[in-house]
């Protein structure tokens, strides 16, 4: 199992919307983990900011933050570590998990919680994430969950993606859930504006043009906010906007075609609901 990188904090984003709703809750569940253990499972489209959520919650509360890619466990227990040789010579080499959870406040996340290689890869979380937070290691003995550790599990479903798997009801009924989806079209805007530095009438063109490839009833593209960016980074750089759509997606000339037809005639019917959003 690869570290992915050291316990550290990490800086907050300065434009990171989220419905006031999830916020709430969020705080709610921060406050939660001061009494007992609370495990976060964080799903929705891809590209949605559920990675760049847990970054997010880690640096508003001045968290040290782990991850660990789910989807490179080939074995059961290598979370933990694992036998290695030296100038022939067997030894154990622990890795960072046990280091991350036994440290206090820290948030863990386990990313693409539905992808291990191995289908018993996850066993040891069952007890990492239980009421009771104890394993025992042969090779490391008795591992204790520290106080305040927050465990969030990110994953993608559906067809489209490869070498997923459902998440065990065992093990998700272990965590509370939050869903993400796409940003309204203002909201999208305003955060192609505030990161990629492009003009207002720019975004708009840009989420115009995205929304209607997402609603097309015959052959509805998935854009991600993070391609909307890659989009908006490449226009702020002089590209026009077909050049950054050609760019930055796997689509079809005549499926591209009719999402920038959408900006001479409008886009009723694909704004998102009335939910107010609000940096986090």
């Amino acid at each position: 199992m690869k570290e992915i990188q050291d316990l550290k904090p990490t800086q907050a984003d300065p434009f990171f919307f989220l419905p006031e709703n999830i916020i709430t809750n969020l705080e709610r569940l921060e406050k939660l983990a001061e009494k007992h253990p609370v495990n976060i499972l964080v799903t929705g489209k891809q590209g949605c900011g559920k990675s760049s959520l847990v970054r997010q919650f880690a640096a508003r509360h001045h968290r040290p933050l782990a991850v660990f890619q789910i989807g490179l466990l080939s074995e059961p227990g290598q979370l933990f570590g694992e036998q290695r040789i030296k100038e022939g010579e067997t030894f154990y080499k622990e890795f960072l998990f046990p280091e991350a959870i036994s440290t206090p406040e820290c948030v863990v996340h386990l990313e693409e919680i539905n992808r291990p290689e191995h289908p018993k890869a996850l066993n040891e979380l069952y007890s990492v994430l239980s009421e009771d937070r104890r394993i025992w290691v042969d090779e490391l003995g008795l591992v204790k969950v520290a106080e305040k550790v927050i465990f969030f599990a990110t994953l993608n479903e559906g067809p489209e993606f490869s070498g997923v798997d459902f998440v065990d009801a065992a093990l998700r009924d272990r965590f509370y859930t939050i869903r993400l989806d796409y940003l309204p079209k203002a909201v999208e805007q305003e955060l192609l504006v505030c990161k990629a530095g492009i003009s207002e009438d720019q975004a708009e063109s840009i989420v115009e043009t995205v929304c209607s490839l997402r609603a097309n009833y015959q052959q509805p593209v998935t854009v991600s906010t993070r391609h909307s960016l890659m989009i908006a980074e490449l226009v702020a750089l002089g590209a026009t906007l077909r050049d950054a759509f050609v760019y930055t997606l796997e689509i079809s000339k005549d499926v591209l075609e009719s999402g920038l037809l959408a900006l001479h005639f409008g886009s009723e019917g694909i704004e998102g609901d009335n939910e107010e959003y609000k940096l986090f």
